[in-house]
């Protein structure tokens, strides 16, 4: 087998198709695992250049991260990889006591080497921008520094309250960092010696130079890279000009359903933007109490909801089940974090019942968070890319392998993902 060019952790699930999704639409075959995969599964995609390890950290304790990060890098690093990449999330919104991302640097290097780890986070792609080591993030078609964001300086779990991410680094982790900024960038950088080296992408050019820095000039020196899907989109310009890799293929779109089930555990207003748009576009709702899915009566819930979700499906509409309409009608603060992870796998059992009994061939989850619990309780073992959706990316259409939900059709979408149409767009099959 050709060695990989790269393997990855993805913190989240819906930031793990994020990554497929940038290898995958540039010509980098990738697969995406849901859980450490036997013999017989890696086996069905050998040809893949690119592995990923979809995960739950973003969600997570730095003393769960100690257990199960470890494992996780071990499996990637036993693949021999180029690079070994951590993925965050391009907000970077994180904690101390939660998601803590230095805690998960700390691991990479004790598993994959005590070296300089590379940080690349922007990605203009996604409209996520690092300047002189501040990140800037788009909403509304206007850009925010992240903790003036109108929804990431004000998450329920992880507000961003500092832009410069070293200095929010600096809060969990005590190791050394520098910047290579974008002025440095233009040039002929020399990195100063530290444990973590933040680079600069505010552009086209930007990043090409960051990609270039990575592969040419720091992969000999360290295997692993933490950032977010900006480490792919920085890398591609470098293995295309080496010829590593070809041309962009070309995907067909998917092509029209007649339903679909949604599931949503998210509360952004861009979510609720998406739900409210779909509403007026036919799809039947279902509102959820975050509270009865995750509490003692939680099976009583779900029975409920999978009935409710299938009388719209058998009136010949799409269904869309969601716990919250908005930041306003958040209920988070009533759960702590055993809580949040029933809801996710509440949901994913509701949308496992809706496809099978209703026999669906297309579904979505909304929420980082939610899909990570969610996808776990479908039995889905695998992800491939079906689909792109260059208009927004990060949130792509794939297909499911494994269990009994083997082929179908499913996307998985951040909370602060897609345009207002983007329920209706897969449901249209259209890019």
């Amino acid at each position: 087998m050709t060695r990989p060019l790269i393997s990855y952790y993805g913190d989240d699930f819906t930031g793990s198709t994020d990554v497929m999704e940038a290898l995958a639409s540039n010509g980098v075959e990738t697969v995406l695992f849901l859980k450490v995969p036997d013999d017989a599964l890696l086996s069905r995609f050998s040809g893949a250049r690119a592995f990923g390890l979809a995960g739950t950290s973003r969600s997570e304790t730095p003393q769960w991260m100690d257990v199960h990060l470890r494992a996780a890098f071990d499996w990637l690093k036993a693949l021999d990889a180029e690079l070994c990449h951590y993925k965050v999330c391009s907000t970077f919104d994180s904690a101390p006591h939660i998601g803590n991302i230095g805690r998960a640097i700390e691991i990479g290097r004790a598993v994959l080497g005590e070296a300089t780890v590379p940080l690349i986070v922007g990605a203009p792609q996604i409209r996520r921008y690092t300047a002189f080591g501040d990140l800037f993030a788009a909403y509304q078609g206007r850009n925010y520094r992240i903790d003036r964001h109108p929804v990431m300086s004000r998450h329920p779990v992880t507000p961003m309250d500092e832009a410069n991410l070293l200095m929010h680094l600096a809060r969990q982790t005590t190791l050394s960092s520098a910047l290579v900024d974008m002025v440095a960038l233009s040039g002929r950088p020399e990195p100063e010696a530290a444990d973590i080296l933040l680079i600069d992408v505010l552009d086209a050019a930007t990043q090409a130079a960051a990609g270039a820095l990575l592969w040419n000039g720091l992969r000999g020196k360290s295997r692993f890279v933490c950032g977010s899907s900006g480490v792919e989109y920085a890398l591609i310009p470098a293995w295309r000009a080496e010829g590593l890799i070809g041309e962009k293929p070309a995907f067909a779109e998917a092509g029209a359903v007649d339903r679909i089930a949604v599931v949503s555990g998210s509360v952004s207003p861009t979510t609720e933007r998406q739900i409210r748009h779909a509403l007026d576009d036919g799809f039947g709702g279902v509102t959820l109490d975050p509270l009865l899915l995750s509490g003692d009566s939680g099976a009583a819930a779900i029975a409920a909801a999978v009935e409710d979700g299938l009388k719209v499906l058998e009136s010949g509409r799409s269904v869309l089940l969601y716990t919250a309409l908005g930041p306003s009608a958040d209920r988070g603060g009533e759960l702590d974090g055993s809580a949040r992870h029933r809801l996710g796998r509440a949901l994913g059992g509701i949308q496992r019942e809706l496809v099978a009994r209703a026999g669906l061939s297309r579904a979505v989850v909304a929420g980082g968070d939610t899909s990570s619990h969610a996808l776990g309780e479908m039995g889905i073992a695998a992800l491939t890319l079906k689909m792109p959706l260059p208009q927004t990316p990060g949130s792509p259409l794939c297909i499911a392998h494994g269990g009994a939900l083997d082929g179908l059709q499913i996307a998985l979408k951040g909370g602060q993902v897609g345009g207002d149409d983007y329920f209706s767009m897969i449901r249209a099959g259209r890019a």
